[in-house]
């Protein structure tokens, strides 16, 4: 082989290798994998919210077949370190974001938006055969602090729960750690839990006593809905009330929360469009049928048929 030759193949080695290199290094077009109705996309969900979820993401499925949304159901404090840590960026809790936690998301340019889509109840359950089935806040308190005769056992879901953390705000305690209080590991087996045993006081989010499911609605049944009077306040005396969609409404219910959409995905994509379900006239009709109250009430449509006399 010449010189000639020889330059003519060290040449084009050095091109197949320069070429090789600048396809392996061109930057790819970034992949969308979700849209507004389309895509996969994971969701933090309260796990004591999965009712209502449920039925609003079985409705949003139907209605947008090529959108796959994944429930994450976890605790209150393990899908608030999820959503902090970046981990997944939407979120529907029991509880907004705190200003520094608000603060953090937008230090790394995930700001949230937040909205309200439903009125929620913290119902206090008694056994089906319980004659007592009235309790004020101050009692409630004084339970919950050690600080009643009472020889009832309290129980509620799970340590790391919303429900536990609204208990704790309202009792003005960091640990509930008297000796008639029990942690279960769900609202399912707290709704037995009382349903088995006469001298037990259940506490559960009320969205788990409407159209129960088959696994636990004979359990609904044995169990009675107290009713709660907040003699904590100089106010009006409402009596005692049971959660309602009119006591939340009318806000004399004392032992209600609000349910929040927390969006930091920064995107239009799956998230908002769930979001955007969420909120429409038709999620908030599915909120109303659940039994708990919408952010917004759904508008009513009247259709007025004129007829012309009959002569």
């Amino acid at each position: 082989m010449n010189n000639r030759n020889r330059i003519l193949l060290f040449m084009a080695a050095i091109l197949l290798v320069t070429g090789f290199g600048a396809c392996k290094h061109k930057k790819q077009p970034a992949k969308t994998e979700d849209s507004f109705m389309a895509g996969t996309a994971d969701f933090l969900i309260d796990e004591s919210l999965s009712p209502i979820i449920d039925e609003e993401e079985f409705v949003f499925g139907s209605l947008y077949t090529e959108a796959k949304p994944h429930m994450v159901y976890k605790s209150e404090n393990q899908a608030l370190n999820l959503l902090l840590n970046d981990s997944i960026r939407f979120a529907i809790l029991a509880r907004d974001l705190k200003p520094d936690e608000k603060k953090l998301m937008e230090r790394r340019t995930l700001p949230a938006t937040v909205n309200v889509f439903a009125h929620d109840a913290i119902a206090l359950i008694v056994n089906q055969s319980s004659a007592d089935t009235n309790i004020t806040v101050s009692e409630v308190k004084n339970m919950l602090n050690g600080k009643s005769k009472s020889d009832l056992n309290i129980v509620f879901d799970n340590p790391n729960s919303s429900l536990v953390r609204y208990l704790k705000e309202l009792s003005g305690s960091t640990e509930l750690n008297a000796k008639n209080i029990y942690a279960l590991k769900s609202n399912k087996e707290v709704v037995k839990y009382v349903s088995e045993h006469p001298k037990s006081i259940g506490i559960v989010g009320f969205a788990w006593l409407n159209d129960p499911d088959k696994d636990y609605a004979a359990d609904v049944q044995k169990v009675r809905i107290m009713g709660v009077k907040d003699d904590t306040k100089n106010k009006d005396d409402n009596g005692f009330t049971k959660p309602s969609q009119e006591s939340l409404a009318l806000k004399t219910y004392p032992l209600s929360r609000d349910i929040y959409i927390i969006n930091c995905t920064n995107k239009q994509g799956l998230g908002t469009g769930f979001e955007g379900f969420l909120l429409s006239d038709r999620g908030q009709r599915i909120v109303l049928k659940s039994g708990l109250l919408p952010a917004k009430m759904p508008g009513r449509e009247i259709n007025i048929v004129t007829q012309q006399p009959t002569q």
